[in-house]
């Protein structure tokens, strides 16, 4: 889901571009199958736990957390909120091995209608009640315990419905982004919950075409949040048709620093973002479509960036990390030109050098997501017409 919803709901940064110098091109290798899922309708992100793969998802009208090991076999699967409607859409697992999965649900218990599932479409956008459902206006946070598979609800009522996109924790608590509607479009929505699970007061960003799709938590207790927008943000006024966005909150949730792309003609987001600040998102400007990746100092000043022709979404990991759906060649490669979109693992060094590609098979049509963990390496979770399937980096 939250590869989609960002052009959907409501721009070319610039920066310097890193010296390209390495004389020899790079080979691309195959990314290993590590194992593969039938049975993965509504799948819509992972996590490691110990040695666990745990997919969460929506099937139907209810949320799902479901445990595999590395040989596909299901080790348990539960149902996150079994007396309420309810989505699940972001994880993430807490330095003790405790899972936390948010979503959305509703605290009335209706039976919705199934939640429809957006496209992406950048040369329009898309009516803001074909995103939403009515029903869902709780934000949920499940946790399972470490060595549990009991998940523990928590939730926090919202006056509209709400999409969470990205979930960040450390050991002061944690945050939740997403979108909010709004009377007008959608806001920029985030939120702060602590370890026990009591909710902060909700702040939203934007009142009509904003979107909040990453967010990290800087060790100084403010919050980098990022996203797109196309009205004005912090006395920042749009740039281009939907501009990247970046913004810093203070502790007591002020607005700090607003950066937006600059290209007049383009739509952009930042989708993706990690704690040693290496962004990802698309770039769209009139029928061409690529996928941007920036490395960005802790000050938001850009260190190197790169754009690689793609189908758009693009996910980071750590600061070496982006994968993409590759549709042209990448000239620091050996060989590499695919005929039809096809999943690339890019590595970068500290200087912004490519020194290392993988690649997933071209039927591999969606990427949904990309982890590390200390057990299991770099996975990267990917989906085509029957199958989910996870992938690891061959050394």
């Amino acid at each position: 889901m939250k590869r989609f919803l960002s052009f959907v709901l409501i721009s070319t940064f610039l920066v310097i571009s890193p010296a390209h110098s390495a004389p020899n091109k790079i080979a691309v290798k195959p990314l290993k199958l590590l194992t593969s899922i039938s049975d993965s309708e509504g799948t819509a992100g992972f996590l490691v736990a110990g040695t666990s793969i745990v997919l969460y998802g929506t099937l139907g009208d209810n949320s799902f957390a479901r445990a595999i090991d590395v040989n596909g076999q299901t080790l348990w699967n539960i149902e996150l909120d079994p007396n309420s409607p309810s989505i699940a859409t972001s994880g993430v697992v807490d330095s003790e091995g405790n899972i936390w999965i948010a979503g959305a649900t509703s605290l009335s218990r209706p039976t919705p209608a199934p939640l429809p599932s957006p496209a992406l479409n950048p040369d329009s956008v898309t009516s803001i009640s074909e995103v939403f459902h009515p029903d869902l206006s709780a934000v949920a946070l499940w946790k399972i315990p470490v060595g549990s598979t009991e998940p523990i609800l928590f939730t926090s009522q919202q006056s509209s419905p709400v999409l969470i996109r990205a979930i960040a924790i450390d050991k002061n608590g944690i945050s939740l982004v997403g979108i909010a509607r709004a009377p007008k479009g959608s806001a920029g929505f985030v939120t702060s919950v602590n370890l026990l699970g009591e909710y902060g007061v909700p702040v939203f960003i934007g009142k009509a075409s904003t979107t909040l799709d990453s967010v990290v938590r800087n060790v100084d207790g403010s919050t980098t949040l990022t996203g797109a927008s196309a009205e004005t943000i912090g006395g920042k006024k749009p740039a281009g048709i939907i501009d990247g966005l970046i913004v810093k909150l203070s502790k007591t949730n002020t607005i700090l620093t607003v950066i937006r792309s600059s290209a007049s003609k383009a739509k952009r987001n930042w989708s993706s973002a990690t704690p040693t600040f290496l962004l990802g998102g698309e770039v769209v400007t009139g029928k061409k479509i690529e996928s941007a990746v920036t490395k960005f100092t802790k000050a938001y000043v850009p260190r190197w960036t790169y754009r690689f022709l793609s189908t758009g979404p693009v996910f980071t990991q750590g600061s070496t990390y982006a994968l993409f759906a590759s549709s042209g060649a990448i000239s620091q490669l050996n060989k590499w030109a695919p005929k039809i979109p096809q999943p690339i693992l890019l590595k970068f060094n500290f200087k912004g050098s490519i020194i290392g590609a993988s690649y997933a098979p071209s039927d591999q049509s969606e990427i949904i997501a990309i982890t590390n963990s200390k057990e299991l390496g770099i996975l990267c979770l990917l989906r085509n017409a029957q199958t989910i399937s996870v992938f690891t980096v061959i050394n």
